[in-house]
């Protein structure tokens, strides 16, 4: 077995499909977040006595960034088939479902795939489990006013990897990368690797389900049914899928796979026959997806001073209610949503197919507001320029969709009576949109106040005080609307969904991990 072993998850955007990516006849744009949860899993330094008097054996769990965030679990073998991994109830910190369920059902898993034997004795030195964060899955607003730093990507990028948040878990404030998810993903993940329950080279190949190992594959059922154990239901999957699999247009898989599990009887049937890659009820699909080329995503908290209300259950009772009306919606934003996913997947073959009018035409629309990409006549009626201007005209069309998706989400939330994209943020993304180089943008996933996500390009050897990043970041830091905006630092991830880490070569990541 390792001495030690290190795996990431990424977090997620869901571009497009919030709502619809609940049903499994439509899908979700989802953009895998270079913000990773990282896990570390080693022996415990200390273990327990071997032999005839030894004690349980024993699981310590810490998350650094947190107070009181230390839990301490032993695990007993009841007779040759059952595992049970019990919190230690007089160590200091609240209770962690996630990390918890995470333990009983992955050990559970192994002993079904190892038989208890065999995982006795891996498990014989105990397990010391560190689990951290990017800062960009919390806010940062209190960090930088400590650091009387104002929020700017400059200022972000000075303060500590995996920054203490100061406060205890239950009371941090989350900016909705999906942070449990990444959580859960890279603890499932690395622990089937310590264990020895999938091969070493699971995650090695990258590129959805049809690319995908069964380790991996593996690591996905389990994640996900791990994750709606811990929330009580069975969810769409689209943040668990993406901390898997990476950036992808996805599908759900049919929750009727997971409901023999999520009743009380259901911790007593095998794992295995459910879980396993190979039982065909699985039916999600997660296809290859990334962002075009010299493009950047950016991604703000905002804070509107007001939490986001609970929106899925309004929008799915209406929808209930006003059956054809909303079918005829939500197909209409299906169309959309498939055609944007299309048309960024046509402009990384653009790029590839002549990468010289791909950089022109990226360095050109960088420089002026979107109404103005085709009015030059030099480039609309030349045809000298054609190769120019069908990459211009694949941006345009990007750009048109995502903003035919915000209307028509702007709809769905008025039939509903809900707020997805509320009059603040329309103000606020209007605002973003209109500056020079920004190809669309929107709310993320369900909507509400509390992010919004903009598409910008990122043309090569551009002064950085000439770059739209730069000017978007003069908008949000000068926003005089009823919002207050604090970007992240996260861009897509250029991993592929769970990733084997080298302790070493991750800034920060041994020093808090050996940092007792």
């Amino acid at each position: 077995m390792a001495t030690s072993t290190a795996v990431s998850s990424p977090g997620k955007v869901l571009l497009a499909g919030g709502y619809l990516v609940l049903d499994p006849a439509y899908s979700g744009v989802v953009v895998s977040t270079s913000s990773r949860f990282y896990t570390v899993i080693a022996p415990l330094p200390h273990p327990p006595r071997a032999g005839a008097d030894a004690g349980p054996i024993q699981i310590r769990v810490r998350s650094p960034q947190f107070l009181e965030a230390t839990w301490l679990y032993f695990v007993e073998f009841d007779g040759p088939d059952a595992v049970r991994v019990e919190p230690v109830a007089d160590v200091a910190g609240s209770k962690n479902k996630f990390v918890h369920l995470a333990l009983q059902r992955t050990l559970t898993l192994a002993a079904e795939l190892k038989s208890v034997g065999t995982l006795q004795n891996t498990l014989a030195h105990g397990l010391d489990i560190t689990i951290v964060g990017d800062n960009d899955f919390y806010s940062q607003r209190a960090q930088l006013k400590a650091h009387n730093l104002p929020a700017t990507l400059g200022s972000l990028s000075k303060l500590p990897v995996f920054n203490k948040t100061g406060v205890r878990l239950q009371d941090v404030h989350k900016t909705g990368l999906g942070s449990s998810a990444a959580l859960i993903t890279s603890l499932v993940s690395g622990l089937l690797l310590h264990l020895n329950v999938i091969p070493a080279d699971s995650f090695a190949t990258e590129g959805g389900t049809a690319a995908a190992s069964e380790g991996r594959k593996l690591a996905h059922n389990l994640a996900q049914y791990v994750h709606c154990l811990a929330q009580g239901k069975v969810g769409s999957g689209f943040d668990v899928s993406a901390a898997v699999f990476g950036s992808q247009l996805y599908t759900r898989f049919d929750p009727a796979v997971l409901e023999p599990l999520m009743n009380d009887s259901g911790s007593n049937l095998p794992l295995n026959p459910i879980i396993t890659p190979s039982n065909s009820a699985w039916d999600y699909r997660a296809e290859p997806f990334k962002l075009p080329p010299q493009t950047r995503l950016m991604l703000a908290d905002v804070d509107a001073g007001s939490d986001t209300p609970s929106l899925v259950g309004k929008v799915l009772k209406w929808r209930k209610e006003n059956s054809e009306d909303a079918k005829a919606l939500w197909d209409t934003i299906d169309g959309l949503n498939q055609a944007l996913s299309k048309t960024l997947l046509r402009l990384s073959e653009l790029a590839a197919e002549n990468p010289t009018a791909y950089r022109k035409a990226v360095k050109y629309i960088s420089t002026i507001q979107s109404v103005q990409w085709l009015a030059n006549p030099n480039i609309a009626g030349n045809d000298n320029h054609s190769d120019l201007r069908v990459v211009i005209e694949a941006f345009i069309e990007a750009h048109n969709l995502s903003e035919g998706i915000r209307e028509n989400m702007r709809t769905m939330g008025e039939r509903a009576g809900v707020p997805i994209e509320p009059p603040e943020q329309t103000a606020l993304v209007d605002a973003c949109v209109s500056v020079a180089g920004v190809i669309g943008g929107g709310v993320p996933g369900a909507g509400g106040y509390d992010a919004i996500w903009l598409l910008v390009c990122d043309p090569a050897n551009c002064p950085p005080e000439e770059l739209p990043s730069s000017r978007v970041e003069r908008v949000w830091s000068t926003y005089t609307g009823k919002l207050d905006v604090s970007p992240l630092l996260a861009s897509e991830s250029v991993a592929k969904g769970v990733h084997v880490e080298a302790l070493d070569a991750v800034p920060g990541l041994a020093e808090v991990v050996r940092a007792q």
